[in-house]
């Protein structure tokens, strides 16, 4: 007997911005696992009969660890039951799908991917910020601020280039060493930058800045995840940047 495996992509918050397959979802699971910034709202939707449990964690407080949520994973479907993994903004995103998706793999579990609104979407939808823009922006990029189990950063100078929005995850602890590595590789220090906090929820707030402020404005403004940084390199300031070099030359 095997069950039910169907990752839910609740969102950045806001229970109004759960899909009509999510609710469906999660009103027919048995057993119900949750992360942190998971609106309580959301929990309202499930069955009477269903089991709820909290695996989420926060910054420090060491909380459920993965191989924790594999495990309870993995004893639930092989007792058939139907799991629904309740996972902010879109399941697909830094929310370790593959780990768990392979916990049902190896059980023969039927598996389910319910998508999410994208917290970076829908931090840029928040304020109207254009993650995409005719002969400025081509490309949109997400990436993460953390850094590896062996300390080393992700390549951010591949990321931030000109015609690129990117939208950075995980990224406060980090401004400073997002803000000197592109910095150092010329990115220009006046590019706007946008911190989003608690993007879909009433206590949403915006902090403008900009590149070569970034790390000062964060804590100033004392920026807490869960945040979303986004980073504009439009093609005309690349131009001119490229003209301000060309004059000092």
């Amino acid at each position: 007997m095997t069950g039910k495996l169907t990752l839910i992509g609740c969102g950045p918050g806001a229970a109004d911005l759960l899909t009509l397959r999510a609710m469906q979802r999660i009103k027919t699971a048995d057993l119900i696992l949750y992360d942190r910034l998971v609106d309580p709202e959301v929990l309202s939707f499930a069955s009477p009969d269903s089991t709820l449990e909290y695996v989420g964690k926060g910054c420090g407080d060491g909380g459920r660890q993965q191989v924790d949520i594999n495990a309870r994973i993995s004893e639930a479907l092989t007792q058939g039951l139907t799991v629904a993994r309740l996972k902010s903004g879109d399941p697909m995103v830094f929310g370790r799908a593959s780990e768990e998706l392979a916990i049902a793999v190896s059980r023969n579990a039927e598996i389910e991917i319910v998508p999410g609104v994208t917290s970076a979407l829908a931090a840029a939808s928040e304020w109207s910020i254009p993650i995409t823009e005719r002969a400025e922006l081509q490309s949109f990029v997400v990436t993460t601020g953390k850094s590896s189990k062996d300390g080393k950063d992700p390549d951010w100078c591949s990321v931030v280039r000109p015609s690129v929005c990117a939208a950075f995850y995980m990224s406060v602890a980090q401004s400073w060493r997002i803000q000197t590595a592109l910095m150092a590789k010329g990115v220009p220090g006046s590019l706007q930058c946008d911190w989003i906090e608690n993007a879909g929820k009433p206590d949403v707030r915006h902090v403008s800045s900009r590149l070569d402020r970034l790390a000062m404005d964060a804590r100033e403004h004392a920026v807490k995840n869960p945040a979303i940084l986004i980073i504009r390199y439009p093609m005309s300031a690349a131009i001119a940047d490229t003209g301000q070099a060309s004059e000092l030359a």
